[in-house]
């Protein structure tokens, strides 16, 4: 049986690194690559940076490695003081930007790079963490423009991309995935008002997250799933 590699890209974060332990714990991988713009990991990959990508990429290519899976848990809420904006008022376009950048743009260069390393002829899955609040037929509270329409652009994305990529594996499964709320710095200023049971622990949310995306299928690759299973709509 050939061996099988993950690749968890943010792997420095809380998801990412709940989700590269869990995965080395549950032992179908051979082998975990934990990369992150820290540099942890055998090479640095900092998702605004094409160059950098782009060189993670080719590091994996000299070395042979073959991704089964591909796993970027990485995100952008607020940063440096600024977060999600309430009203029109506050949009600002370096901030759209950056959202789009970390949200959107880094993901969509992580598969232009990381999936063309991978089994052609085997089943394997591209993941890349969004949110519901991509989604644009959900959106009943209006608010948080950057975020939003950042992840409701990496869900477009993640579309486009299953669609290219099942005429060169039919097996494929490429999909975006909500997580809930997660106890990291991402959501700490946004936790008041979230249900103790709602609010998952890191380690809690990347099982989660695994057990659903272990049991999709290809007619589901292209598609936005929750933390329990169900489909997101766009």
């Amino acid at each position: 049986m050939n061996a099988k590699t993950a690749v968890v890209v943010g792997a420095s974060g809380g998801i990412g690194g709940a989700v590269a332990d869990t995965l080395e714990a549950g032992g179908e991988y051979d082998t975990v690559i934990r990369l992150s713009r820290s540099g942890d990991g055998p090479v640095p990959l900092d998702l605004t940076s094409e160059d950098s990508i782009r060189n993670a990429a080719d590091w994996l290519a000299d070395k042979q490695i073959t991704p089964s899976l591909v796993f970027v848990a990485t995100g952008l809420l607020h940063e440096d003081g600024k977060g999600p904006e309430k009203s029109l008022r506050q949009l600002e376009a370096d901030w759209l930007i950056r959202n789009y950048q970390v949200n959107a743009i880094g993901p969509a260069l992580v598969a232009k790079y990381f999936l063309p390393l991978m089994e052609r002829s085997e089943a394997t899955r591209f993941a890349a963490l969004s949110a519901r609040v991509g989604s644009i037929s959900d959106n009943r509270l209006g608010g948080w423009y950057g975020y939003r329409a950042s992840k409701a652009a990496l869900n477009m994305m993640i579309r486009n991309l299953s669609i290219e990529w099942s005429r060169k594996n039919d097996r494929a499964i490429i999909v975006a995935l909500h997580p809930g709320t997660v106890d990291t710095g991402l959501s700490v200023p946004f936790q008041g008002n979230v249900p103790p049971e709602k609010l998952f622990d890191s380690v809690r949310a990347a099982r989660q997250l695994l057990t659903v995306l272990e049991a999709l299928k290809p007619a589901d690759s292209g598609k936005i799933f929750a933390w329990d299973g169900t489909e997101i709509q766009p």
